[in-house]
């Protein structure tokens, strides 16, 4: 659920935005203001409950937003939803079917901030698509506390790099990997702005938020009440580019990227 922001616009294809739905806003606001030290401004929604916009400084740079009642209902844990900047969600979200993904939800207006669609790849990983209005995405980005990168993870990596690049035009390169598979990289105007990598199902989309030390953004995390997924390697504790993943306390998986 964007908010909004005078942030720098977005190419066509560009991951703009990132939010996460959980059982618990207030409590997530407490971790997520642990980890990178946000503060947030509560907003209404429109069934009466709130969620809240997340800034850095005065950028804001993601929002906390309750689930919907199907999600409660089934106990589902919180979820990290990633966006791409579209031209025209409208028209991108009829050429879904075409690009052999489907339409999960939309394209529907939220007030004057945008417009927004979700949508399936082959192989699953839903994908959220985001046509600014007054909101034009993330206020910061590559930056500590910020969205910094995204990937995904699915069964299906060929006909999900064929479904972006019809739906945004994206220009791919691929990074052979030790294993013999391959990590392929969306691109906008000869710049990288996500990844596609193969892994067992379900897909999903793999967020990454800066920090300037991510050996002590996991202490931080851990203290809060973390679970460590994916560790740093302690000799590259130090080494700009570490990543580790976590899991917040109610089950929202994210990665940190030290930047």
């Amino acid at each position: 659920m964007p908010g909004n922001s005078s942030s720098p616009s977005y190419r066509h294809g560009e991951p703009c935005w990132a939010d996460v739905q959980t059982r618990d806003v207030e409590a997530a606001k407490a971790f997520y203001a642990a980890v990178f030290g946000w503060s947030f401004k509560d907003q209404p929604t429109p069934d009466g409950r709130s969620y809240a916009q997340a800034f850095v400084g005065k950028d804001l740079v993601a929002v906390v937003a309750p689930q919907n009642p199907h999600q409660e209902s089934l106990g589902t844990h919180a979820q990290w939803n990633i966006y791409f900047a579209a031209e025209d969600a409208g028209a991108l979200a009829e050429e879904v079917p075409h690009a052999g993904g489907a339409v999960q939800f939309g394209p529907e207006e939220v007030a004057d901030t945008g417009v927004m669609v979700f949508v399936d790849p082959p192989g699953g990983g839903t994908t959220g698509v985001w046509q600014p209005g007054t909101h034009t995405g993330s206020g910061r980005y590559n930056e500590p506390g910020a969205l910094s990168w995204t990937e995904l993870l699915t069964p299906e990596p060929r006909a999900a790099v064929g479904f972006f690049q019809q739906l945004f035009g994206h220009e791919v390169t691929e990074y052979p990997q030790d294993d013999g598979g391959t990590y392929s990289t969306l691109m906008v105007n000869g710049a990288e702005v996500a990844g596609i990598v193969a892994a067992e199902a379900p897909a999903r989309w793999q967020i990454y938020f800066g920090v300037t030390d991510v050996a002590e953004a996991v202490r931080k995390a851990v203290a809060a009440g973390a679970e460590v997924l994916i560790a740093p390697e302690p000799d590259d504790d130090d080494t700009p580019g570490a990543t580790a993943t976590l899991r917040d306390p109610q089950g929202g998986e994210f990665s940190l990227l030290e930047v």
